[in-house]
């Protein structure tokens, strides 16, 4: 872990536009003490919205390139976005533990190739506290509403517990956030317990119970096989059959940790040879041919475990592999064989009382259900609660096909920047290499935007347009559109807008430069750049 720094205290400027209509609550016109927080307006450079591993992320680096001034509003009471929410049985990684985690802050303690979420958790606390960002952290901080003030050149952020203005919107709210809950007839009059994995109730007891579990998503692929020997009865309905692959997960050895803590560069070498190995089966997203020897391997891998022929053809898949996100088990088809386990090869239609239904009409008859039904993926709320100059907001700006410039940064919305957006999601790779490159763009654009004295930058719309047009050109060949299936990466028009269809070297040396031409720019006087 890096060495801690001392952490600062975010300042406040001293209304650095001369606003007279927004107070200062660190000035001589303090409010009094009996004033709520509430009513206080606090004045900041950048603000960032969430504390999981993208907020954690970008707090770091934007410290890194002289923003000092910056708070991180949270709307739980810690951090760890993703990871912190989901504490399901057996959750972890399905990303090798050297790989998911930031470049910068490499951690040699990992007990596993594939870390569970408390190790990965108490990496992201234990980085915050190094790097000196827990102490800029606003829990309980909820966004209510943010609006770009074009007189101002400042974002209107209305929170929870009072109000910001700022220079810079950082959304670090993630895609992977909040659950996705089904629509189903009868569901809210089930007597029994009804929870989704990343709201899982610790408190329910499911030693002996009958449980339904609703979706076959990479929660359930995990959870399912810890849940399966002390539940009475578990159905299983899959509404599609998912690809699994053996896990290469094994314990750390001690002498392993040893040498990754004690020799330079052998965590290094090792982060490379992973990112160089899930960049090769990145090759054959993009080619599907190729995932042939890699798909013989997950049906192998089916047939070792499930001998059953009529239970292994219901777990068969009828796409090609990669065209829904690819998962790691080698519990996951044992557990389905066990004599308590019945799958339901088909969708939910209704819940009846105690029962739920499927749509192909089975019948299961049970205490509790629990939904592994995945997230707003596409649809992020966050999109939401922000909104233009004109009171339009993200989310119907998108109409249901999320776009942003090189998956960071929106027309219409100057100086705000959207981490793990729109375009950028892969499915053979860590979300941290995506991060990264992101925020080598989102430092480079805000040094050149201070170097340049910029009020405010907005990206051009026909530069918008025609990345996505490039996007949408390039997707069609990859197995994500091209794999025969339906999967999150589609949104609510059927458009891929979540796929990167290129390398992530790619992704990088995109990212790594800030484009200015791209962008209508406004100085201080409101001179058009």
């Amino acid at each position: 872990m890096p060495h801690p720094e001392k952490p600062e205290s975010p300042k406040t400027p001293k209304n650095p536009e001369n606003l007279e209509a927004l107070e200062n609550p660190d000035g001589p016109e303090a409010p009094p003490a009996a004033e709520t927080r509430a009513a206080r307006i606090h004045h900041v450079e950048a603000l960032i919205i969430g504390s999981g591993l993208s907020g954690i992320g970008a707090a770091i680096k934007l410290r890194e390139a002289g923003v000092r001034d910056l708070v991180l509003v949270e709307k739980a009471d810690d951090l760890g976005g993703t990871w912190r929410d989901n504490t399901y049985p057996g959750c972890a990684c399905d990303v090798p533990s050297a790989l998911y985690s930031y470049s910068f802050a490499p951690n040699p303690e990992w007990t596993r190739a594939f870390a569970g979420q408390p190790e990965i958790r108490s990496y992201l606390r234990n980085t915050a506290t190094a790097y000196g960002i827990t102490p800029l952290i606003r829990y309980g901080t909820e966004v209510t509403r943010a609006q770009w003030n074009p007189a101002a050149a400042r974002w209107h952020v209305e929170t929870t517990r009072g109000t910001y203005t700022t220079r810079f919107l950082i959304s670090a709210a993630g895609p992977w956030h909040e659950p996705l809950l089904p629509d189903l007839p009868g569901l809210a009059d089930f007597p029994g317990e009804v929870f989704h994995s990343s709201r899982w109730r610790h408190d329910v007891d499911l030693t002996g119970a009958r449980v339904a579990v609703v979706g076959s998503g990479a929660s359930a692929v995990q959870f399912v096989p810890a849940i399966q020997p002390r539940v009475g009865r578990l159905h299983l309905f899959q509404r599609t059959a998912q690809w699994v692959l053996p896990k290469p997960d094994h314990p750390v050895p001690n002498a392993e940790r040893r040498l990754l803590r004690t020799v330079p560069g052998a965590q290094r070498a090792l982060r490379a040879a992973e990112y160089a190995a899930l960049e090769a089966l990145g090759v054959g997203f993009r080619h599907p041919a190729l995932l042939r020897a890699v798909q013989k391997v997950g049906s192998l891998h089916l047939r070792a475990a499930v001998k059953d022929p009529h239970l292994r053809r219901a777990l068969t898949p009828d796409y090609t592999l990669g065209c829904k996100r690819l998962l790691l088990s080698n519990t996951y088809y044992p557990a389905l064989t066990r004599p308590n386990v019945a799958v339901h090869a088909t969708a939910v239609k209704a819940v009846e009382g105690g029962s739920v239904l499927g749509a192909d009409g089975s019948r299961a008859d049970v205490d509790a259900i629990i939904l592994g039904t995945g997230f707003h993926i596409l649809d992020m709320p966050i999109a939401r609660r922000v909104f233009d100059a004109d009171g339009t907001s993200l989310d119907d700006h998108w109409k249901g096909s999320p776009d942003a410039y090189l998956g960071t940064t929106v027309s219409g919305f100057p100086n705000a920047f959207v981490l793990l957006g729109p375009h950028l999601g892969t499915g053979h790779s860590s979300a941290y290499a995506v991060l990264e490159a992101q925020l080598a763009y989102v430092t480079g654009a805000i040094r050149h935007f201070r170097a340049a004295g910029w009020s405010s930058m907005d990206v051009r719309p026909e530069v918008q347009a025609a990345f996505d047009a490039e996007l949408q050109q390039a997707l069609p060949s990859t197995v994500y559109n091209a794999g025969g299936c339906s999967s999150y990466y589609l949104d609510d028009n059927g458009v891929n807008s979540f796929s990167w269809p290129w390398s992530t070297g790619r992704m990088r040396r995109r990212l790594a430069r800030f484009d200015p031409e791209a962008y209508d720019t406004y100085d201080a006087t409101g001179v058009v750049g």
